[in-house]
């Protein structure tokens, strides 16, 4: 009887040993919980590191294009702006930024654009912000004015210059409204009166993407900013002041941005208008940077693209300053 409860009791501590190990085994799952958790990390690791090279993939053609056609060619230009030619390479520093500087034809372009940025581009800002301030408000035929300015953006540019060729000719049909009030026929686009036809023909092509971009920035404006405002007595040029300009400090920094590149870019109208060397008044720096090309002048020409770029550069900076400043309390 002894011998069988011996035998009973080991037999029960060998059936114990079984469960120690199922203890064993759930004492061990929280470093199997560990495993998993680093499985997972590798895994988005792995997947991180596909989506880098997806993206080096599909960015590396992008970064070569614009390696290979804006960034070396500027360090070229860089190079032939102070070696005397492309032949020789003899370095010469600074001279032909002097001899550019020198140059009467280069300073008449450069006075030129100078004067047309200065007058058409506040222009195409303030009326296509008045525009846009206008359409944005209750009025009736808003999609007719809309579909008004937006023409110009559908007609190719040779119909535009040809409009303008029947509008301002000598014989032209503005010359035919002029008489009707007892003024002399005006050679427009061989006058003092040239430039002045230049900067409607701009601000005619151009106000109508402004104005798109200020009613899209105009209606992102908080309205319950300007139902305060309202509930407050504030008057509409409080609103439009303290409020509307704040909100919409960086839109009229990109359109002064658009409307500045495309103010140097008229080149392409007024040589349609008026060939190769135009009025005095119309001679931009399009101009002479053509003209300094076409006589294989490449170090002066690349001496009035660093000057060009560098005056860019100085007002494109002054711009971000002056948006940072009125527009910083209503970003983010």
């Amino acid at each position: 009887m002894r011998e069988k409860k011996r035998e009973e009791k080991r037999g029960a501590k060998g059936h114990r040993l079984p469960l120690r190990g199922k203890l064993s085994g759930r004492e061990g799952q929280p470093g199997a919980g560990e495993r998993g958790q680093s499985e997972k990390k590798g895994g988005i690791q792995k997947k991180n590191a596909r989506s880098r090279k997806l993206a080096t993939a599909f960015l590396t053609p992008s970064v070569f294009g614009v390696m290979l056609f804006f960034v070396i060619p500027f360090f070229v230009v860089i190079y032939y702006s102070v070696v005397n030619n492309p032949v020789q390479h003899h370095f010469v520093f600074l001279d032909n930024f002097k001899n550019v500087f020198r140059n009467a034809a280069f300073r008449q372009a450069a006075f030129n654009t100078m004067k047309f940025s200065v007058i058409a581009v506040p222009l195409a800002v303030v009326l296509s912000l008045g525009l846009a301030m206008l359409l944005d408000s209750k009025i009736p035929f808003k999609s007719q004015f809309r579909t008004f300015f937006l023409t110009p953006m559908m007609v190719p540019i040779a119909s535009i210059v040809l409009i303008w060729q029947v509008l301002f000719h000598y014989n032209g049909m503005v010359n035919d409204i002029t008489a009707l009030f007892g003024m002399d026929k005006i050679d427009w686009l061989k006058s003092e009166h040239a430039q002045v036809v230049i900067i409607v023909l701009f601000l005619w092509k151009n106000l109508g993407y402004n104005m798109i971009l200020f009613m899209s920035a105009l209606g992102s404006i908080p309205k319950d900013i300007l139902e305060v405002a309202v509930l407050e007595s504030a008057r509409p040029w409080q609103i439009f002041v303290h409020i509307k300009i704040r909100y919409l400090s960086s839109t009229i920094l990109f359109v002064t941005i658009m409307s500045l590149i495309n103010s140097f870019k008229v080149f392409r109208e007024i040589y349609l208008l008026t060939d190769d060397y135009p009025y005095n008044t119309v001679y931009m720096m399009q101009h002479f940077m053509n003209n300094t090309f076409g006589n294989l002048d490449y170090q002066k020409l690349s001496a009035a693209a660093i000057m060009m770029s560098l005056v860019m550069v100085v007002i494109i900076g002054i711009l971000f300053l002056t948006e940072n400043y009125f527009g910083k309390d209503v970003e983010g």
